[in-house]
């Protein structure tokens, strides 16, 4: 993922989600079927996307776990077709070591995990692995995160939390070249919170590691536009928060809309040169 991971040259990467769930929040039951979801995720990187990030379980808010047999059951067989139809970069967006391991034996390169590599053998596995993993901070679990999140610094405890669970996973071993950070806009988080964070994305990424920025039709944006009651109907919202995470230097951008990312991303590369 970024230019060291798969040498895409390019300023902010785009990585496209292809979810494999019946509950995701936005295109939840869509590409359920493992023809479907690569046949999609293929359209993605037409569209111009660098990689693909592939999840099997919901982490909308209140979303329920899925075991790890139907994770393994949703994922890999879409992984392994993929892998056959694209040389491009394959991530897999779980919180099972398990799961990640087996997404790296069907052709993975990346572990995006939205709790942090907090399960028990997570960092270990990471580093035996060597594949690249993205840390996002979340408070509590999907289950709950939206019940009356608080924060006394939002920016400070998110950075806090993020340099801790980098530190243990460079003490398990995993390469600090493989590490990335992700603030993860709306996990437990206020619409204050969400916008507080965007800010301080020149702080995150001054950290010295890649940061991935998940804002895709996050339900903030409804907040802010009632007429985005919808999932479906955020992508204006969605391109201000790519285009703020283009500005302020993040490695890539975990969107659904492509196409529309891939143009407002160069327009803002072109314009950004002309100066």
């Amino acid at each position: 993922m970024g230019e060291n991971a798969a040498n895409l040259g390019k300023t902010t990467a785009v990585m496209g989600i292809v979810n494999v769930t019946p509950d995701s929040f936005s295109d939840g039951g869509r590409h359920e079927g493992a023809q479907a979801a690569v046949e999609h995720g293929l359209r993605l990187l037409a569209d111009g996307a660098d990689l693909l990030d592939i999840g099997g379980e919901s982490t909308r808010p209140g979303a329920a776990p899925v075991s790890e047999a139907e994770e393994l059951a949703r994922v890999i067989p879409v992984l392994s077709g993929l892998r056959a139809g694209t040389d491009a970069p394959l991530s897999v967006d779980t919180m099972k070591p398990a799961v990640a391991r087996a997404a790296m034996a069907a052709g993975a390169a990346i572990w995006n995990d939205v709790s942090a590599l907090t399960a028990p053998g997570a960092c270990e596995t990471a580093a035996e692995l060597g594949c690249q993993v993205v840390l996002m901070h979340m408070r509590g679990e999907p289950r709950t995160m939206q019940a009356a999140p608080h924060y006394d610094n939002v920016v400070g405890e998110v950075e806090a939390f993020l340099l801790a669970r980098a530190s243990a996973a460079l003490a398990a071993g995993v390469a600090r070249d493989r590490i990335w950070l992700d603030p993860g806009i709306g996990f437990g988080k206020t619409v204050a919170h969400n916008l507080a964070l965007l800010a301080a994305l020149p702080r995150l990424v001054a950290l010295g590691y890649p940061v991935l920025l998940g804002a895709s039709r996050k339900r903030f944006i409804a907040s802010l536009d009632p007429l985005g009651k919808e999932a479906g109907a955020r992508l204006g919202g969605s391109l201000a928060a790519a285009l703020r995470g283009g500005a302020a230097g993040v490695a890539a951008v975990r969107v659904h809309d492509v196409r529309e990312t891939v143009q407002a991303l160069r327009v803002q590369a072109a314009v950004a040169s002309a100066r």
